[in-house]
């Protein structure tokens, strides 16, 4: 499997058990030969997905001093504005490159209960307030009810990893009840001036959870994944279709029976890059912070001890971050 497969969920959310062990099938071949596949069938409002890419879209043409009043308050609080350059995915690798050619908006979970659990003492930074720019009061509804559209959506396909992995559909639940996700906008300007060297609009990275979610757009310079033979794939724009990849815990989980893949987003020809704007929504699905990841039943072959030490969700999500936001832009 040497490309992104397209598989319609649709029976696995609506069809028979016979139906969701089938689909559950087909997204487990795919995490295991390339750790990607593209969903179509998925139920989210193409009208309502249309609208959050309006407000995102205003939101990144507002001058720059509007967009920081919203700036990213520290690099363990991943909340609000981050500017062009200002972080470098291939530092979560430790790889030197220079800042990556986007800026973005990230928010989490909207209306948090108020528990000690949620809270700073126990929680650290995991459920930060989120930041919404005044001059788009518009924006904050679309936003909070696309993460929640996104994380039942998580919890569909969660329900599916783990028939796929011949557990209990209901495996994962108490591990990602409370989960620590994120949904980010990710703006990916015209290219007016030629990139330095080694810089690309997002560095070679794996993403650092259970699983993600984008909804991309046509435009040069695009999504492009690695894969086992080491050739560089593009992920191409499904009408309506969401791009889905597993992250670094879900292949620890499986004990990288499951493959966490490399992925980058390149820049555009030079011939079209004055004209190449490009904008995705990503929703990135995390466990709850407290979840410890560890070899999952039925993934360590007999006699072999597991790959990787058990970690908790929020302490990796934690070092990923302070890795990408303090990289070395030389």
């Amino acid at each position: 499997m040497s490309t992104v497969p397209v598989i319609d969920v649709h029976p696995f959310l609506t069809g028979s058990d016979a139906d969701r062990r089938r689909v559950a099938a087909e997204i487990a071949a795919a995490c295991e030969h390339i750790g990607f596949f593209q969903i179509t069938g998925h139920g989210v409002d193409e009208g309502f997905a249309e609208e959050t890419y309006r407000a995102a879209r205003a939101f990144f043409d507002l001058p720059a001093d509007r967009k920081a009043e919203v700036a990213q308050p520290s690099s363990d609080v991943v909340r609000g504005w981050s500017a062009v350059g200002a972080e470098g995915l291939a530092a979560s690798m430790d790889a030197a490159a220079p800042g990556d050619l986007k800026e973005k908006f990230d928010m989490g979970t909207p209306d948090v209960p108020d528990d000690p659990y949620f809270g700073p003492e126990q929680a650290g930074t995991h459920f930060a307030p989120n930041l919404w720019p005044s001059a788009l009061p518009e924006m904050r509804p679309l936003f909070e009810r696309y993460f929640v559209e996104m994380g039942e959506l998580s919890r569909q396909l969660m329900r599916a990893f783990a028939l796929g992995l011949d557990l209990d559909v209901d495996f994962f639940e108490s591990r990602i009840d409370r989960h620590i996700s994120m949904f980010r906008a990710i703006n990916y300007p015209e290219q007016l001036t030629e990139p330095l060297p080694g810089q690309l609009r997002a560095g070679v990275h794996t993403d650092y959870g259970s699983l993600t979610i984008v909804r991309q757009e046509e435009a040069p310079g695009g999504l492009q994944v690695r894969d086992k033979t080491g050739d560089w794939v593009d992920v191409p724009v499904v009408p309506g279709g969401l791009v889905i990849n597993i992250g670094d815990l879900m292949a620890e989980w499986t004990n990288d029976r499951w493959v966490s893949t490399l992925h980058r987003v390149v820049n555009p020809p030079r011939e079209v890059a004055a004209d190449s704007r490009r904008l995705s929504l990503i929703f990135f699905h995390q466990p709850n912070y407290d979840a410890v990841i560890e070899c999952l039943p039925g993934c360590l072959p007999p006699g072999e001890a597991p790959r990787h030490s058990p970690v908790t969700s929020g302490d990796h999500l934690l070092g990923k971050f302070l890795k990408q936001v303090a990289f070395d832009a030389a």
